[in-house]
């Protein structure tokens, strides 16, 4: 299992997409944090930031798009066509000749991209946050540390969530295109939950409350918050699992 986890490792680290993920998900939070100083700073002198220790945590939304690009490419690749010679050829082919067992495949690739994940969030959040104090000093309350697990945990879980739906779609294009849109352009999950309050637990909504101390119209404590998505994306790995290993390579 050493070996196959050293292997996707190598895999998903040698694609390029996958270096516009990592590139993103580091650099993407923090300049945003420069860029919009001033605004911000306005901001809390006007008093719209009645809780300014989510300055710096309210960014990192920005940076989770490395993580969904990661969690999506960790999967496309493989459905790839090899070459223009053999348009029908994919890399998933040779991938399931040299490891059959396809649970145990899913399993490492869910460890290598979860490891990768894991480090892009962590240094992600220590550096946005970093910045955000340099930039708006005591404005900004030193943050608890279980805020910043929480935001870790909120940036893996997003990637598994990504590597699952690209499973189940088997389209890294449409996957990605749902998953920015929601996020950066028109959330879905927020706009329902102006319908029903039953929307806060959607997984990309509830997982913030992990680490956000405002989030919309609702309070879901943070344990909660990390177990209902924790459950939504087991759920959704468990699908994904099961369909891939019923579906032809």
């Amino acid at each position: 299992m050493v070996s196959l986890l050293d292997a996707e490792l190598r895999k998903l680290l040698g694609l390029r997409t996958a270096w516009i993920g990592l590139l993103v998900g580091f650099l993407a939070a923090p300049a945003l944090v420069f860029v919009s100083a001033g605004s911000t700073r306005r901001a809390i002198a006007e008093g719209l930031y009645t809780d300014a220790s989510d300055l710096g945590f309210q960014t990192l939304g920005i940076g989770v798009l490395g993580a969904m690009i990661l969690g999506v490419v960790t999967v496309s690749s493989e459905y790839t066509p090899t070459g223009d010679d053999a348009p029908g050829a994919r890399q998933l082919t040779t991938t399931l000749a040299a490891m059959p067992r396809r649970a145990r495949l899913l399993t490492a690739k869910g460890a290598a991209l979860t490891l990768v994940v894991a480090v892009q969030g962590m240094v992600t959040t220590v550096a946005t946050l970093a910045v955000t104090r340099l930039v708006h000093g005591s404005l900004v309350p030193s943050p608890a540390p279980g805020r910043l697990a929480g935001a870790v945990l909120y940036w893996v879980l997003i990637g598994l969530l990504a590597y699952a739906l690209t499973l189940i779609f088997r389209n890294g294009i449409v996957t990605l295109t749902v998953l920015v849109v929601n996020t950066s352009v028109v959330s879905v999950s927020y706009l329902l939950t102006k319908v029903t309050s039953a929307a806060v637990y959607l997984p990309d909504i509830v997982g913030a409350h992990m680490f956000l101390n405002e989030v919309g119209d609702h309070d879901v404590a943070p344990v909660t918050a990390g177990l209902v998505m924790s459950a939504w994306v087991a759920a959704l790995l468990a699908l994904a699992g099961w369909l891939f290993g019923r579906r032809d390579a």
